[in-house]
């Protein structure tokens, strides 16, 4: 039987490269992304290369009740795995910041991967097989000076993501939360728009080896997946000094990779 995944933010990035690694492995696509027309490209790439279906939602994650009109749209389809990738970034002391990004943010990397979660997970459940893929980040284990919201929606997915896997044990249904460093995406032209220099230099890494190394976790049912050793060691990092001493260490390095 065709399994099909469901993945967000699918248009380009980790979501694309995640996109190609279903593809390989023969699942049914839909990919979700604002971006209608680079969907639609991926979509043609994947038919043309892959002999696999793809279907395509151009949706809007940042709007209420977002996920049960895909769903709807969907008919309910069933869904084997779902990859919440979706996300941006905002740059600034959120006292100056606007709200309006600010609130897409929260429900793009919250309300809206949660609900899909929520939506998806009955059916799971009830079969006894699922996969769940959460996009977190190495942000979620230290607090975000001057990307306040940003590191505090990546606080909260890698919270709920390892809090359903708990919950989920013995089902066949698995959570994994991927929780890379800065990735050579669109993400990283679009942290700012007021700066003079918004792409993040600082420990890059690559968005093929960082989707490879998500999909390996979740196929193996990994709750956190942290891809490098540096990153690694960044993860942990917290647990061994003062948090306010983490919080000013992540703003020196904020505001160095925003220098002209």
């Amino acid at each position: 039987m065709i399994k099909t995944a469901l993945v967000t933010g699918a248009a380009s990035g980790l979501g694309y490269e995640l996109a190609l690694l279903l593809a390989k492995d023969a699942y049914k696509l839909i990919l979700v992304d604002i971006n209608a027309e680079n969907l639609t490209k991926v979509k043609t790439e994947i038919e043309r290369d892959f002999n696999v279906e793809v279907l395509t939602l151009a949706k809007d994650l940042s709007l209420p009740n977002i996920a049960q009109e895909i769903m709807d749209d969907l008919d309910n389809h069933q869904i084997d795995v779902l990859i919440n990738n979706a996300g941006f970034g905002l740059f600034g002391a959120f006292a100056e910041t606007d709200w309006q990004r600010e609130s897409a943010m929260l429900y793009v990397h919250v309300m809206t991967a949660t609900h899909l979660t929520k939506l998806v997970l009955d059916g799971m459940v009830k079969r006894g097989a699922g996969k769940i893929l959460n996009m977190s980040s190495l942000a979620a284990f230290q607090p975000g000076p001057l990307m306040s919201i940003y590191y505090a929606s990546k606080g909260y997915m890698l919270s709920f993501s390892e809090a359903i896997a708990n919950e989920l044990k013995g089902t066949g249904v698995t959570v994994t939360a991927l929780c890379p460093g800065p990735t050579k995406t669109a993400f990283q032209e679009t942290v700012s728009e007021d700066t003079k220099e918004n792409k993040i230099k600082f420990n890059m890494a690559d968005a093929k080896e960082v989707a490879s190394y998500g999909y390996k976790a979740m196929q193996k049912g990994n709750v956190v997946a942290v891809p490098g050793v540096f990153n690694k060691f960044l993860a942990n990092l917290p647990r061994l000094m003062p948090r306010n001493l983490a919080a000013s260490i992540v703003r020196k390095i904020q505001e160095k990779n925003r220098e002209d």
